[in-house]
């Protein structure tokens, strides 16, 4: 048998090599800047994502109402996040960054404006959203597409796991502090947000000019439909897409959390619910140094869905309000193991003249599924009442996430190489 110092050594050797890999951070400036903007943007906007829908609930009462936020939310995504795409392909993507930004920042104005008002106005939150969508839309292909030309691509897995630790530790405290907040004070907490974009920006601005290989050409439509060509072309991309707005738009029910919370008898847990499942992501990021290790990306990525449809359906059923925390916490384990492999496919598979267009499919995937599922289950808890609306969606997640593995069975055959230097899958693109 071992010795006890060596069996010592080699549990200590096993924890460090779970710890996330920070290479990414240390290699590029451009980077570190980057990465600290989008968590300081996006600690404001979780504690926004808690606010509106609150002060919605506050003037309406209504589930209908406060799904009607994802509503007004999608046709922007829709839009402008494939024009978004095109644009990160032939505009200085920094440039673009900045101009979003502060498009976002004057729609927390907006909201904290109105918040402030005697009597205020539903639609003026409403029209926020809606304005908050466009400029995320526009945002993120170009911030994906800087990604992969700051990081090379052994690095990739590492770098989207640091995304992920980045984007649980907003929406553990984003939540948590916007519950608090938009409880006490709701102008409060849109001022938080408005002082979180100010200082992105200034980040932002301090990035170096990042110029599209098309630099000085126009965007036009042609281009978008040649991005969109190429996706539907590669079948493990579109796998990883549709797997997405599947478990979204079936098993997204945060929407109804303010609901929900008031079901259970324990209103003042709403912070906590919208932070749950981001504590599970935290448990997958704070260990994901196996991540690069894995060499069958779109299984985990299949398996690692079905699962958050599962615990979605659990929080549905079983009985008070810390199983049902429980049931989010391991729900946003599964939903971060996805979507590390998700981001590691895209950042080391597509050409880099491509790479905003298919960013921009890829915000589609990414925000239109939450979107339309707070929408679903908004609408159909008017029906079915709020805890069979969330056991009926994740069931409903399970069986769309099967039916789409079974459909492109190149995603789930797939292999990558785990040292990323050849990071496509190998199951073809036929």
């Amino acid at each position: 048998m071992p010795r006890p110092d060596r069996r010592s050594r080699r549990i200590a050797a096993a924890v460090l090599r779970l710890r996330p890999d920070v290479t990414p951070l240390r290699i590029s400036r451009d980077y570190r800047l980057l990465y600290a903007s989008s968590a300081i943007s996006l600690l404001g906007s979780m504690v926004t994502a808690v606010a509106a829908p609150y002060q919605v609930k506050v003037l309406t009462d209504s589930p209908i109402a406060v799904g009607l936020i994802g509503i007004v939310e999608l046709a922007p995504t829709v839009v402008f996040g494939l024009l978004g795409g095109a644009i990160a392909d032939v505009h200085d993507r920094r440039r673009v960054l900045v101009l979003t930004e502060l498009g976002a920042l004057l729609c927390s104005v907006l909201l904290m404006g109105n918040a402030l008002l005697p009597s205020p106005n539903l639609l003026v939150v409403y029209v926020a959203a809606a304005g908050a969508a466009t400029a995320a839309a526009l945002h993120r292909p170009s911030a994906e597409a800087m990604l992969a030309r700051l990081i090379p691509p052994e690095h990739q897995a590492a770098a989207a796991s640091l995304l992920g630790l980045q984007g649980t530790f907003g929406q553990i405290v984003g939540p948590a502090l916007g519950g608090v907040l938009a409880v006490l004070d709701l102008p409060l907490a849109y001022g938080v947000d408005v002082a979180t974009f100010v200082v992105s920006v200034v980040l932002l601005l301090r990035l170096r000019p990042m110029r599209a290989a098309a630099e000085g050409t126009r965007v036009r439509l042609g281009d978008i439909a040649e991005g969109i060509r190429y996706a539907a072309s590669r079948r493990d991309l579109l796998g990883t897409y549709l797997i997405d707005i599947a478990a979204m738009a079936f098993a997204m029910p945060q929407a109804l959390f303010p609901f929900l919370t008031d079901s259970l008898g324990f209103p003042q847990g709403l912070g906590l619910l919208y932070s749950a499942s981001a504590i599970g992501s935290a448990a997958v990021t704070l260990t994901g140094g196996w991540m690069p290790r894995v060499q069958r990306h779109g299984r985990m990525i299949v398996l690692a869905a079905a699962g958050w449809g599962v615990a979605v359906t659990a929080a549905g059923l079983v009985p008070g309000y810390w199983a049902v925390v429980a049931c989010f916490v391991v729900a946003g384990a599964f939903d971060m193991v996805s979507g590390v492999f998700r981001g590691a496919i895209w950042n080391s598979t597509i050409p880099d003249a491509l790479r905003g267009r298919l960013a921009g499919i890829e915000l589609l995937s990414y925000t239109t599924g939450p979107t339309l599922g707070n929408a679903r289950a908004g609408l159909m808890a008017g029906v079915l009442g709020i805890r069979p609306t969330i056991a009926l969606g994740g069931a409903l997640c399970v069986g769309a996430v099967g039916l789409t593995a079974l459909a492109l069975p190149t995603l789930w055959r797939g292999r990558t190489d785990p040292g990323g230097a050849n990071a496509a899958l190998t199951g073809g693109a036929a």
